[in-house]
């Protein structure tokens, strides 16, 4: 739909734009009233995935969704569908025997919605019928994708659409190198190109069947290799993706965030890595049953899919305690930002981790390689930070007093898991009671959408300070 605006419509938009270019605001929502009517994004954004949850849901409740051909429970359809569209991968069903080929298709076309943002399909199916991307649409995107500036966002969007293509393409050739020579052509082929979207998506729906995951595959390295990669592009998010793909020869020329990113997963997947083998590898429920040349196999894969991938080579239920706990870690921080993962995001949990540094070491700012990070950056990390960790202890409280019939470790586990959108299970969400599934439904829908952005569509009005008033000063006792 082209909107039509009059003259002082038209200069109204024009010194809109150049005023938030003069403020550079840092990821911010922007608002914009044309005929007395208010442009909130983020309440937009919310509403369209929840529109798509709505339909996958009701597509999912058709006896033709399902192998047997029976009519699935409501709460059921939405758990999964709310699961597929947040890529998160719990599951109360398994996909490779319960859900039919109609089924698993409903599944697959959400993950790659949920993975690629409503506003990108959106947009892409609109560009694709002919239709002028307006300026409403534009802010939605920039809101969706999380950029910083509205230039160029439609091309971005572009760019987006084209590469997650490719990269799902040449990871669904890999993995038909293995999946073609056991299942067949035709559904070796088939089970490629959804294994491949799932795990780009960082979703960790799979179908091969009895809820066993990729524990077949455990030692096979173009397994674990392709869907590794394809899980670490995926959490990296698409800016960065394309920093790299521009300036791939000239790393000067990086961005900041793409060099912050980089460093903190770097970090995170090695300490990950390292710990999983130091801590796993007499396990005889995991690495230990396992033969000493597959254990880094293993353990890397392990360090990779808490990244809000949902896959495993090894049985999570059989983990040590201190194995969960770390994966309960890394899920809450799960990958990086304007990407397919969940969590709180990489860049979040290194701002909040820098921050402390340079209050240890008295400095005045938080700095981060020679560059200063605004205090109001800052203040948004803590903000996710605290939100996420209520929503998680809050959902934890409640499935305690519901769940008797589950021990606190493995409510913790699958809430952060739902929370991230991760999908990695210690084998409890099946014995979830319908009012425990409802409240991990939310969660993973609060997981996808952002804490922060969700915690913006639900008020009334957001209107950054004004300043218009500054209140005196006064301090507290901290510590």
């Amino acid at each position: 739909m082209i909107i039509e605006y009059s003259f002082p419509h038209y200069f109204m938009i024009q010194c809109f734009l150049i005023r938030n270019k003069l403020k550079n605001c840092v990821g911010e929502p922007m608002e914009l009233r044309v005929e007395n009517r208010e442009i909130n994004p983020t309440r937009f954004i919310v509403i369209g995935f929840s529109v798509v949850i709505f339909i996958g849901s009701i597509l999912l409740t058709l006896p033709i969704s399902t192998a047997e051909r029976v009519s699935t429970s409501y709460v059921d359809a939405l758990f999964t569908a709310t699961s597929a569209i947040a890529v998160t991968g719990l599951v109360v069903m398994d996909t490779g025997t319960y859900w039919s080929a109609f089924g698993q298709i409903v599944i697959i076309s959400l993950i790659q919605i949920g993975g690629l943002g409503f506003m990108t399909m959106v947009t892409m199916f609109a560009m694709a019928a002919g239709k002028r991307i307006s300026l409403k649409e534009r802010i939605l995107l920039q809101t969706s994708l999380n950029q910083t500036n509205l230039a160029g966002i439609v091309r971005l969007t572009k760019y987006i659409f084209i590469g997650t293509l490719i990269i799902e393409s040449i990871g669904a050739f890999f993995i038909s190198i293995r999946f073609i020579p056991i299942y067949g052509w035709s559904r070796g082929i088939g089970y490629s190109i959804f294994h491949s979207i799932s795990a780009f998506c960082n979703a960790g729906f799979d179908l091969i069947g009895d809820g066993r995951s990729l524990t077949p595959f455990v030692g096979d390295p173009v397994i674990n290799f392709t869907i590794s990669l394809l899980i670490i592009l995926g959490g990296l998010g698409f800016t960065v993706l394309l920093d790299l793909g521009l300036n791939f020869r000239n790393r000067k020329k990086w961005a900041f965030h793409t060099k912050l990113v980089l460093v903190i997963s770097g970090l995170l997947l090695a300490i990950g890595f390292i710990l999983f083998l130091i801590l796993e590898w007499g396990n005889p429920n995991t690495l230990g049953q396992i033969p000493i040349y597959q254990r880094p196999f293993a353990a890397f894969f392990q360090s990779v899919t808490t990244r809000t991938a949902g896959f495993n080579t090894i049985d999570t239920a059989g983990l040590t305690d201190a194995s969960k706990f770390l994966t309960i870690i890394l899920m809450f921080i799960g990958g990086s930002p304007a990407s397919t993962a969940g969590g709180i995001k990489t860049v979040t949990f290194g701002i909040i981790l820098f921050t402390i540094v340079s209050e240890i070491q008295g400095k005045r700012d938080t700095e981060v390689f020679k560059r200063r990070i605004p205090r109001q950056i800052i203040n948004r990390a803590l903000t996710i930070m605290l939100v996420a960790l209520g929503l998680v202890v809050v959902v934890t409280m409640l499935l305690t007093i519901t769940e008797n019939n589950l021990s606190f470790m493995e409510i913790i586990f699958e809430t952060t898991s739902a929370f991230g959108t991760v999908g990695l299970s210690v084998g409890a969400t099946s014995s979830l009671s319908p009012f425990g599934r409802i409240l991990i439904t939310l969660l993973m829908f609060a997981g996808r959408v952002g804490p922060f952005t969700l915690a913006l569509a639900l008020m009334q009005k957001h209107h950054k300070d004004k300043g218009k008033i500054s209140y005196p000063e006064e301090k507290v006792i901290i510590g």
